[in-house]
């Protein structure tokens, strides 16, 4: 047995559980949808926001959708918004539209004028050839110059200082001309002759006129918001049908910019055949303002969103939707079964540990192999068995706990990391130190920031919702949520004899979650 989990296969499945832990070319064609119907919704026409924790397949689903879009010759432009992180508003906004001009610019020379015959292009990159022909080539280079004509000027204004003092000089020179004649008879014998003479006087005047002005980005953006919307009208025309514009990852935008870089491409988008695709976590995101006018997108009028947030609340779906995405990983590696190398309980375990994350899962996974490699190396014989089990899990979440999750929060957490570390480390003692337990239950009527920060954590993968409708048998007429402080933060309190692991998926631990002891009170 210990052969598989030393083998040339093992060795292959770590690496691309690594390759997996990121969305990448190959993405495409590993897709597994989190739930039916996402798929579908993603490449519909219609405005969607694309909500997930990170690593929860946001990425890989939004890919996924572009490549079946340009498989049927529909314009796409993706755009990963992570580099633009900092970035402020309207300098943000000039170098997102850059950038999707750009992308939209590339799939014109590429995409909409390659024909299926050029299947090293298309099988490589899709799998497939498509049905549809090409895009008249002279009208694609036509508008693809137009749009490198619009980013190059976007360039030089993205670099010119805003709000700066301007003077312009208009000299002006004026001419007139002042003609003056006179006319003479003179008899020359019998004859009469007229004599005609003009004197023509030239007049130059100058003058000048200096016009002070303040130069606005934001108002130039505003002027050339129809200009942008012809662009996508002739690309309509060009492509008979609709284009879509992927924007991922809106949470690394600063919080107070979000709305109005979604308000502007959406005025770009209304009426004019663009469908925009966002990706974001949710509670880190504010994608609509309420105003006099309104700001964003708003949910239900604007845009419907698609949640991929398949929590441990939902815990036989998660488990089935992360074990098909292993089992796909293994098939690719010519290995036997699961069964054959992992230990009853430990995919239990994994589940667990990636509070439904798929990034979270594939990753532990992989850190429970080396465990295991390491612990059979040392102990040939040891009582563990030669199997991946529960505890090489348990090694490997801490590891992948205080490294990966850690430095993810960090990223992540540039404005409000020290009230969300403060709000998560009373969470913890409170979990580790008074209740005594892996989960805790909050007041759904509970509100505040503690609780919107709470949310946040929830986002961040650092607690995880377990159960959203809990009663407590002494606390008559209030509801609770459920929830689980993650695995990595608890794993060796789990030695403690007074520490008690809920196992809320299985149904005869429904009692333990309804201790009164388990309330948290921010």
């Amino acid at each position: 047995m210990s052969e598989i989990i030393t083998s040339p296969q093992m060795d292959k499945l770590a690496t691309l559980l690594e390759e997996g832990s990121r969305a990448n070319e190959k993405s495409v064609f590993r897709f597994i949808e989190p739930a039916s119907g996402t798929l579908r919704r993603a490449t519909s026409k219609r405005h969607h926001i694309v909500f997930g924790r990170r690593g929860s397949g946001k990425t890989s689903l939004l890919k996924k959708a572009a490549a079946n879009l340009t498989i049927s010759r529909r314009p796409i432009a993706y755009v990963d918004l992570e580099p633009y992180k900092g970035n402020h508003y309207p300098d943000v906004l000039i170098s997102v539209l850059i950038a999707s001009l750009t992308s939209f610019k590339e799939w014109l020379d590429t995409a909409a004028v390659h024909p299926s015959t050029k299947k090293a292009f298309w099988e490589k990159l899709f799998g497939t050839v498509p049905e549809k022909p090409a895009f008249n080539r002279k009208g694609a280079q036509e508008l693809a110059d137009r749009m490198k004509k619009t980013v190059e000027e976007l360039n030089r204004l993205l670099y010119q200082s805003d709000n700066a003092e301007l003077q312009q000089r208009i000299q002006r020179n004026q001419e007139s001309t002042d003609a003056r004649g006179f006319s003479s008879d003179i008899e020359l014998g019998s004859a009469a002759v007229t004599f005609q003479s003009e004197r023509a006087n030239t007049n130059i005047s100058n003058s000048e006129i200096q016009e002070n002005y303040r130069r606005s980005k934001i108002d130039f953006l505003y002027r050339k918001v129809i200009g942008y919307q012809d662009i996508f009208k002739t690309l309509t025309k060009l492509s008979s049908g609709d284009s879509f514009l992927f924007l991922d990852d809106l949470y690394h935008i600063p919080r107070d910019n979000q709305a109005r870089l979604l308000d502007y491409f959406h005025r770009i988008a209304k009426g004019n055949d663009l469908w925009l695709k966002i990706g974001t976590i949710r509670h880190r995101s504010q994608w609509y303002v309420h105003g006099n006018p309104p700001t964003g997108l708003k949910i239900g009028d604007d845009a419907d969103n698609i949640d991929l947030d398949l929590t441990l609340e939902k815990y036989a779906l998660a488990k089935d939707f992360l074990a098909n995405i292993l089992k796909g990983l293994i098939e690719e590696c010519s290995l036997p079964s699961i069964e054959t190398f992992l230990a009853e309980g430990a995919l239990d375990r994994l589940v667990l540990a990636s509070g439904g994350v798929a990034r979270d899962f594939l990753g532990i996974f992989r850190r429970s192999i080396d465990e295991a490699r390491e612990r059979l190396k040392r102990h040939p014989e040891h009582y563990r068995g030669e199997k991946i089990g529960a505890e090489d899990v348990n090694l490997a979440v801490g590891a992948y706990g205080n490294n990966t999750k850690q430095e993810e929060f960090k990223r992540d957490t540039l404005d409000d990391r020290r009230n969300l570390e403060t709000a998560f480390e009373r969470i913890r003692n409170f979990c580790t130190k008074q209740a005594n337990a892996n989960c805790f239950l909050l007041d759904q009527d509970a509100s505040g920031h503690e609780v919107e920060l709470i949310q946040e954590l929830v986002d961040l993968r650092l607690i995880h919702l377990v159960n959203s409708r809990v009663t407590v048998s002494n606390r008559i007429g209030k509801v609770y949520k459920a929830f689980m402080l993650d695995v990595s933060q608890y794993a060796g309190e789990r030695k403690r004899r007074n520490f008690k692991m809920i196992e809320f998926w299985q149904t005869s631990s429904r009692e333990s979650l309804r201790r009164a002891t388990l309330i948290y009170e921010p």
